[in-house]
Order: structure tokens, then C-alpha cells, then sequence
């Protein structure tokens, strides 16, 4: 599903990202761990699209982000770290707009916001400005409108920050159900605990060069995922 293949971006003088090659399958959850400055975010921006990159290749279901940015973006959803919605919009508005972006009917986009917006206990303020929002409403509504034209692929940039425990319970089983239907999701995270019951592989990434990856067993051996990642952090 997705294929990263040799990919290198440099800001400046400062590699963010060296030669990083990473394939994920259909029916994958796929981690991406790392320190703060090690590439994640960079790395998933460029799969994203949102970001140039110098050297390498990405491809979405076999369609090149070089040469088909929108092709690939018509079947993929990417959720930053820190979701910049439109204030001014109101959340059903927002949801619509998306809707309309991805040309999801009306009888689907009714059905999936219903669906998304009661699991998350936001429907009471779909009515209400973005503005207003907290932090963690307007993670929901983003995750919302990541679901809601059913991707292939589904990036995300620590998406359980700033979600209570029942939200993040919820996006978890989401997650799950999106894999277990033939999605793909490429995901970073703080949280090795969550990575390392919901990931089926998982990729360590430092200072942009990656440094393990594989399935959870082959990564972690006998040890916990933060045992491993902090082991190979105090290497040099």
C-alpha cells in the first residue's frame, strides 16, 4: 500500500531524513518511533505530500507522490500532530466540506458522521465554531474527517494526544477495524505502550536514519518496546 523507498530530505545543512526505506501492506498498522527531532514528522509529511523531499520515492498503491500528487491524496488521509482546523466553520460544516473535497454523497457522508461523531460523544457540538473547540474536540472532529471517505491509507502524527482514555479506546478499535478491512495505517507515537499492543511492525528512527523495524516480536525479542527504544536511544 504504501512504499518508501530511499527517501532523503534535507533542511539547510541538517539531514531530517537519510536514505529511510519502509514498506507497509495492506491490512497493516504500522508505528513510527523516535525521539523529538528524528525525522517522524518530516517523514510523514512528505507521504503526505505536504512537504518536498530531495532524494528517494513514495508511492500509494502503486501511484507515485512525485509525479500524481492528487491521485494519491484522493485515497489517503493524513491527521497532523496538531490539527489547524477552520475556526470560523462550525464542526458539521468542517465535515461537509471534507465531504464535498472527497465527493462523498450525501447519504454516506450522513451515515458516516452520524456513526464517527456519536462513537467520539461529539454530535452535541457539531452545531458549534471550531474555535471553541478544545484541543482534544478538535482531535475527534479531525479524526472524523479522516475516516470519512473511507482511505486506503490513513497518516497520523500522534494522534492520542490530547484524547481522554475513552477516545482513545475508541480511535484504537477504529484503527483495528479500518486494518482488519484492507486499509493501511502509518502512524507515529510517544505512547510505546499503545504501539506495542495495536502495531502489527513498528520502525525506530534516529537522528533520520532508521535504526530497526519489523514485526513487533522481531523489534522488541523478549523485551518491552520501551526497553528496546531506550537501549538503542543511549547508543551512539
Amino acid at each position: 500500500m504504501l512504499k518508501i523507498d530511499n527517501l532523503t530530505k534535507t533542511f539547510e545543512e541538517k539531514v531530517a531524513v537519510n536514505d529511510l526505506t519502509l514498506h507497509i501492506a495492506p491490512g497493516e498498522v504500522y508505528g513510527f518511533i523516535g525521539h523529538n527531532g528524528a525525522g517522524k514528522s518530516t517523514t510523514l509529511k512528505s507521504v503526505a505530500g505536504i512537504q518536498q523531499f530531495d532524494k528517494g520515492e513514495i508511492t500509494i498503491n502503486g501511484i507515485s507522490m512525485k509525479d500524481k500528487p492528487i491521485e494519491c491524496k484522493r485515497i489517503m488521509a493524513y491527521i497532523p500532530d496538531n490539527p489547524d482546523l477552520y475556526d470560523f466553520m462550525t464542526g458539521i460544516k468542517y465535515l461537509n466540506f471534507i465531504a464535498d473535497i472527497f465527493k462523498v454523497d450525501a447519504a454516506t457522508r450522513k451515515e458516516r458522521i452520524r456513526k464517527y461523531a456519536d462513537l467520539f460523544g461529539l454530535t452535541d457540538d457539531l452545531g458549534q465554531p471550531i474555535g471553541t473547540y478544545s484541543h482534544g474536540m478538535k482531535q475527534k472532529l479531525a479524526l472524523i474527517s479522516a475516516w470519512l471517505h473511507d482511505p486506503k491509507l490513513i497518516i497520523m502524527d500522534e494522534p492520542f494526544v490530547g484524547l481522554d482514555p475513552v477516545a482513545s479506546h475508541q480511535l484504537k478499535g477504529m484503527m483495528k477495524e479500518f486494518c482488519a478491512n484492507g486499509g493501511s495505517i502509518f502512524f507515529s507515537t510517544h505512547v510505546l505502550e499503545v504501539a506495542e499492543k495495536l502495531c502489527d511492525k513498528v520502525a525506530i528512527i534516529k537522528q533520520g536514519k532508521l535504526i530497526r523495524s519489523g514485526t513487533m516480536e522481531e523489534v522488541r525479542g523478549d523485551d518491552s518496546l520501551e526497553e528496546v527504544f531506550l537501549e538503542l536511544e543511549e547508543e551512539k
